[in-house]
């Protein structure tokens, strides 16, 4: 064998190796992430979105719905969850509710708004992260946030660009801007926080849901709440995250109400039903999470489980024979699950354990699996990656 055909031979080796090890590196999600959609975002936005893409190649992180604000029996006790009661830290993520920020008299949002920033800086100073739903009130009708036959009205045709209550939609997100922008921590820094408007809009239970508006008019009213909260009232520590229920069985149907990708940061579902409220489907479930897994890997952006959960948790091993097993399962990168709240009246309205609880035993084991990760496990997530 001549010097060049040797050489000729080592090189063609060389690329097959190179290309192979890039295939290896591209099946196990080695993909650069795009960052946040907002090119403003602060550097602790930026890093949050880093640290979480990052830590879901490996871990998912726990959450739990109002989980400082109050518990099973108790109410407003500082430094307290149900969740550090039995193990000893907080949930990683922490999920509160802007719902009192509107349709209320002034004195209560005000109210609201305080409770709410004290509870998300502390979280912050923690170490911890916050997701913020919005269980928002119809601006032009009674009802609340679910739609009620006799009540309520199709709000989200009135509320888009050139609908009749625009203006007043524009003056409510105004506040929603004041308080973000509002949000400084004792290091100086405005706090990051993952925000999950208009969730659950592929059922009819709330007035932005399917029946009660075409897929344009949700697809407007996404894209200007994003663009009038990022571009217009400069609110640049957002990250906005997509979560329908789980009504959907392959990418087009998940993404039938998609606003864009220059408009979501992280995909998300909610699903109770297949964890055990409706049925034991595990298999259906697990499918559901690697369709926005897979498109979240595949445009570099978050995925998450955004809710679920088991009321009452009956079932004493459902953390680590049910969602353990979801979670784990199919190569899911999911940066975090989260269960719904804790209700403090109530003796069934809970899905965390609290001390004494049946699931306990197995919430610890779920606990202490490498593969979540609880407040106490985070290392400068808003720190330079």
């Amino acid at each position: 064998m001549t010097e060049n055909k040797t050489h000729s031979l080592f090189t063609r080796v060389s690329i097959l190796i190179m290309i192979t090890g890039c295939l290896t590196c591209f099946s196990l999600s080695c993909i650069a992430q795009t960052g946040p959609i907002d090119k403003k975002a602060t550097a602790e936005t930026i890093n949050l979105y880093q640290s979480l893409w990052k830590l879901s190649e490996k871990h998912t992180l726990f959450g739990h719905q109002h989980a400082t604000e109050y518990g099973h029996g108790w109410s407003g006790d500082k430094d307290r969850s149900d969740v550090k009661s039995v193990t000893g830290s907080h949930p990683a993520v922490i999920g509160v509710d802007i719902m009192g920020f509107s349709g209320r008299p002034e004195s209560e949002i005000a109210e609201a708004k305080v409770r709410l920033k004290q509870n998300v800086i502390a979280t912050y100073e923690r170490g911890g992260v916050t997701t913020v739903a919005w269980h928002f009130f119809n601006p032009i009708s009674k009802g609340a946030f679910y739609w009620v036959d006799t009540l309520s009205k199709p709000a989200v045709a009135a509320i888009i660009p050139g609908g009749v209550a625009h203006e007043q939609y524009k003056a409510i997100l105004k506040g929603i801007a004041d308080w973000a922008n509002d949000l400084r921590a004792k290091d100086g820094k405005l706090v990051p926080v993952i925000f999950r408007p208009y969730h659950e809009f592929d059922g009819n239970w709330f007035w932005w849901g399917k029946s009660h508006c075409t897929r344009e008019e949700f697809i407007s009213l996404w894209q200007s709440t994003v663009s009038y909260l990022r571009d217009s009232l400069q609110v640049h520590n957002f990250l906005y995250a997509f979560s329908p229920d789980n009504r959907f069985s392959s990418e087009a149907e998940y993404l039938d109400r998609y606003p864009g990708d220059e408009y979501v940061d992280l995909l998300g579902m909610d699903n109770y039903g297949d964890m055990g409220r409706d049925r034991y489907d595990l298999t259906k479930a697990t499918a559901k999470l690697k369709i926005l897994s897979d498109y979240a890997v595949k445009k570099g952006k978050l995925a998450a489980f955004t809710e679920t959960g088991l009321e009452s948790i009956p079932n004493a091993t459902w953390w680590t024979e049910t969602l353990l097993r979801v979670i784990k399962t199919d190569n899911l990168r999911l940066c975090y699950v989260l269960v719904w709240r804790n209700d403090q009246n109530s003796p069934t309205h809970y899905y965390a354990p609290f001390p004494g609880q049946v699931s306990v035993p197995d919430f610890m084991k779920f606990y202490n699996d490498p593969y979540t990760l609880f407040e106490k496990d985070l290392k400068n997530i808003y720190g330079k990656r």
